[in-house]
């Protein structure tokens, strides 16, 4: 008997396909918007292409493909969801920023040195601190590449605009978190740091209302606890300013605003010279806002300005 059209499996819906952005930055952004209305694999493909810029800008779909294991077709798909003609079209996004800079993307040069670079000596302290040492160095340089295209200003506008900001930031984001709360108290900035001390991280937490600010720090794998602070105070109207590695991560689902960083790995353990060099050009740029804002017409200098502040 031939199946009737009420019995087969409807194809699922597609997501309704988007303006096309004007370069990689609208690009990125747009994705950010629009991640909850992807499939898994547009998504899984959209997350392959901005941590790898360069293979999108200079390979054919086919060899994405390969390298990625993700379908030549679901790169088509998400580049007509974008609002490209096709593949090609959305390679020239990639490739335009490859005109002002040659160095191979963060990811790309990360796992470049996490897959080359070798311990000869794992017991020698030394030979660690090396390995380490250059690891910091390609984070940071990483960082100083992309700071013009990080929303700083604005991050900064917000923490400004808030009436009492509260950070989290757990396991290996707890450093980053309690120098953050630390040094936005040092200038000024009404600031408290929810830790979870006792197992009281949602009582915490509860104290938020609207027009507080939450800044979530977190990091692969990204702490539950983190998570679920972000969604109650979600709940309750609070903004969240997330500092963390991609737009996809799940703390920066839902936030008004998102700081990526990344720092580099080695043998499974994380730098955080990139994010914390990152908290404290948030504290600063909060402490000279503020000063600059009381001294209008002043002629002191940047460093008279900020010479009583201690962080």
């Amino acid at each position: 008997m031939t199946p009737t059209a009420q019995s087969r499996t409807p194809a699922p819906a597609r997501p309704e396909r988007l303006s096309r952005p004007a370069n990689l930055a609208e690009l990125r952004e747009m994705i950010g918007r629009e991640s909850e209305r992807l499939t898994p694999r547009l998504r899984a493909a959209a997350r392959y292409a901005l941590d790898h810029p360069n293979e999108v800008a200079l390979n054919p779909v086919a060899t994405l493909a390969r390298t990625s294991k993700v379908a030549a077709a679901t790169f088509i798909r998400l580049a007509q969801f974008l609002g490209c003609e096709g593949y090609s079209d959305l390679q020239r996004l990639f490739r335009e920023p490859l005109q002002h800079a040659g160095k191979p993307s963060f990811p790309q040069r990360i796992r470049h040195f996490g897959g080359e670079q070798t311990l000869d000596h794992p017991d020698d302290p030394a030979q660690v601190l090396q390995a380490f040492s250059q690891a910091n160095m390609v984070s940071l340089e990483h960082l100083r590449a992309d700071a013009a295209s990080l929303p700083l200003q604005a991050a900064i506008d917000l923490i400004e605009q808030a009436t009492l900001v509260h950070v989290v930031g757990l396991r290996r984001s707890y450093a980053v978190a309690a120098y953050l709360a630390y040094a936005l108290n040092r200038v000024g900035c009404p600031t408290v740091q929810i830790n979870g001390l006792g197992g009281s991280i949602h009582e915490q937490a509860s104290i938020a209302s609207a027009g507080h600010l939450l800044i979530a720090v977190s990091f692969p794998p990204y702490a539950g606890d983190t998570l679920q602070v972000c969604q109650q105070l979600s709940q309750r109207g609070v903004k969240r300013l997330a500092l963390t590695d991609s737009i996809f991560s799940p703390v920066a689902q839902g936030a008004d605003l998102v700081l990526e960083v990344n720092d580099a790995e080695l043998l499974g353990f994380r730098s955080l010279c990139a994010a914390m060099s990152l908290a404290q050009t948030l504290a600063m740029g909060v402490a000279f806002s503020k000063r600059s804002k009381q001294r209008t017409g002043s002629t002191e200098t940047f460093e008279t300005v900020l010479e009583d502040i201690d962080c």
